[in-house]
């Protein structure tokens, strides 16, 4: 009798959201990997200088729970989004989108905000970056945009990012917000000569403004703060030399 193969176990987070049974998603954590301090121990990242094998091992671990390689992108902090199913390797774009089964949409994070998007009746998935340039510039719109399906069909799950009251800086970052949306104002609060800012209350507005309103996770019905919870998450503003979590979502056989 051959023996049954040993998965070994992560420690993921799945979103708490009403998607089709179809359409998979799993946010990881630093848990449960291979790399050593200051990586330690499931980076996915293979930009920050971590040992490529233990990288490489990372990735193969989670590829268990996976039906086909991700579509890692070179992630710029830019609004470029990309058909998942078409893709190059490692192309420049900071969102990704399919509508074919199991291609396997990705973002890479550490403080930045990772959006993942489906429609009511899992026909299209997505998976965006939004760090602060991002979304500020768009990348939400421009992932809906790509999605060609009514906003008011679509859902979104808000991942970990850096908190409300860790996220500091400085008031050219604010201007900039409340010049593409005066609402954004909203998001911000005084602290000392910078401002506290509230990713998850700006991707909200957002995604308001486009028709989107079904809308989960961090801040709604989930509570994540990359920066004050060292245990479960990396964070760049915390550590500056860390690992990089992995949003995933894709869409399954029925």
């Amino acid at each position: 009798m051959k023996s049954k193969k040993t998965v070994h176990a992560l420690s993921f987070i799945k979103p708490n959201w009403p998607a089709p049974t179809h359409v998979n998603a799993l946010q990881t954590t630093r848990l449960d990997g291979v790399s050593l301090p200051p990586y330690g121990s499931l980076n996915l990242g293979a930009h920050v200088n971590d040992d490529a094998t233990a990288v490489a091992n990372n990735r193969q671990l989670l590829m268990s729970y996976l039906p086909s390689e991700p579509v890692w992108v070179n992630q710029v902090h830019g609004v470029e989004v990309i058909d998942a199913a078409q893709s190059t390797c490692l192309q420049n774009a900071d969102a990704s989108f399919t509508t074919k089964l199991n291609i396997v949409c990705v973002t890479m994070t550490a403080d930045c905000l990772p959006v993942l998007l489906c429609d009511r009746a899992g026909t299209v998935v997505s998976a965006v970056h939004a760090g602060w340039r991002g979304l500020c510039d768009g990348v939400i719109e421009a992932a809906v945009h790509k999605m060609q399906v009514s906003p008011s069909e679509i859902l979104a799950w808000l991942g970990p990012t850096i908190g409300p009251n860790a996220f500091e800086v400085g008031a050219e970052v604010r201007e900039q917000f409340i010049h593409q949306d005066q609402q954004a104002a909203l998001a911000f609060k005084a602290h000392g000569h910078k401002w506290l800012c509230n990713m998850y209350l700006i991707a909200q507005q957002r995604l308001n403004a486009l028709g989107v309103t079904q809308i989960y996770g961090g801040g709604v019905n989930e509570d994540f703060c990359t920066y004050s919870d060292e245990a479960r998450f990396f964070s760049f503003r915390r550590d500056n030399i860390t690992g990089r979590m992995a949003s995933l979502i894709w869409l399954a056989n029925d």
